[in-house]
């Protein structure tokens, strides 16, 4: 089973190189982030064609989730994520896909920090971490993947002294992530590639790609039961260098059974 998250940065200008990549690199289950559509404008005809159903929580020019499934329908278990009834931010979605529950996330940016924005990336990681203590308790095999805008380490940027007062690598936000591994969730990437340095994510600014300088923001975490089934992982860093694609790279594991 291969199970992708891919940050689309705008699914009605990124579709046909979702398409592309879906076509090529045949994921089993994709979580998407950042649609900037509303539900109405989402290509779920373009992907059925593609051989992908969908579930997905939308919002007008900013944010949206979704989860694809290739050959079947993902069913829907939750819609945004619990613990604050006023947040309308389409952050979060889950479904079950063939017996593993998948959380697809597209966690607060935060910047600038400290102030307001930081606050509720910090508050938003607190509901995370509560939310996924509890599908733990529940006993399925899960998957959280998606863009956690977390730069894990200092070998997950190439280089890290930029990022020192970014809301993506300060203490408080590596230490909420290093809470959630501490829950018992595996990061894949790092576990399979545990010195490299990895990225997923370059900036359109500067040349950033072409001379690799990236950072590593997109992760699938693996519960303790579907861990010891990962096989393998990567970053399809290919679609980033294609023209009009995003700025993150999909990132993709795949697990045996």
């Amino acid at each position: 089973m291969k199970i992708a998250t891919y940050n689309v940065n705008s699914i009605g200008a990124r579709l046909p190189v979702l398409l592309h990549w879906l076509a090529q690199s045949k994921p089993d289950v994709a979580c998407l982030q950042e649609l900037k559509a509303v539900d109405e404008k989402f290509p779920a005809d373009a992907l059925r064609e593609a051989g992908y159903e969908a579930v997905w929580h939308g919002q007008k020019a900013w944010n949206g989730v979704a989860i694809l499934a290739r050959g079947q329908k993902p069913q829907e278990t939750q819609r945004g994520l619990p613990g604050d009834p006023d947040d309308t931010h389409s952050r979060y979605i889950e479904a079950e896909v063939a017996g593993v529950t998948v959380g697809c996330i597209y966690l607060p940016n935060g910047n600038p920090a400290p102030g307001p924005k930081f606050d509720y990336k910090l508050k938003w990681f607190e509901r995370l971490q509560a939310h996924a203590a509890g599908l733990l308790e529940k006993g399925n095999p899960a998957v959280l993947a998606g863009d956690f805008n977390v730069i894990p380490e200092e070998r997950d940027a190439l280089k890290p002294e930029r990022w020192a007062g970014d809301a993506l690598f300060l203490p408080e936000t590596r230490d909420a992530y290093r809470g959630l591994l501490a829950q018992g969730w595996t990061d894949a990437v790092r576990a399979i590639h545990p010195v490299a340095r990895v990225y997923t994510f370059w900036d359109y600014m500067r040349s950033a790609f072409a001379r690799n300088d990236g950072i590593r923001i997109d992760h699938l975490l693996l519960s303790p039961d579907l861990a010891p089934r990962l096989k393998a992982a990567g970053v399809d860093r290919e679609i980033r260098a294609l023209e009009k694609t995003s700025d993150h790279a999909p990132t993709w594991v795949e697990i045996e059974g």
